[in-house]
């Protein structure tokens, strides 16, 4: 757990850098990150910006017009 937090929290404090990055290049980063901190069972979505609820945002992409969100899943 605390893996997983460690690396979300190094995600979100990255997220400025990455927000004019094209989403599908971002998520492959932070896909290869979560794997070598030996993060699994989730799911990464880009969604748009409108379409972010409750989800956990690790990432905005495309100019900040999405965001990547983070699902643990069972």
């Amino acid at each position: 757990m605390r893996t997983i937090a460690a690396a979300a929290l190094l995600l979100m404090l990255a997220t400025p850098a990455f927000a004019a990055k094209p989403c599908e290049e971002l998520k492959s980063e932070i896909e290869a990150k979560l794997k070598a901190n030996g993060v699994e069972n989730y799911t990464l979505d880009i969604v748009a910006n409108d379409d972010v609820k409750d989800q956990k945002v690790i990432g905005s992409c495309e100019g900040g017009t999405k965001k990547i969100v983070y699902k643990r899943e069972k």
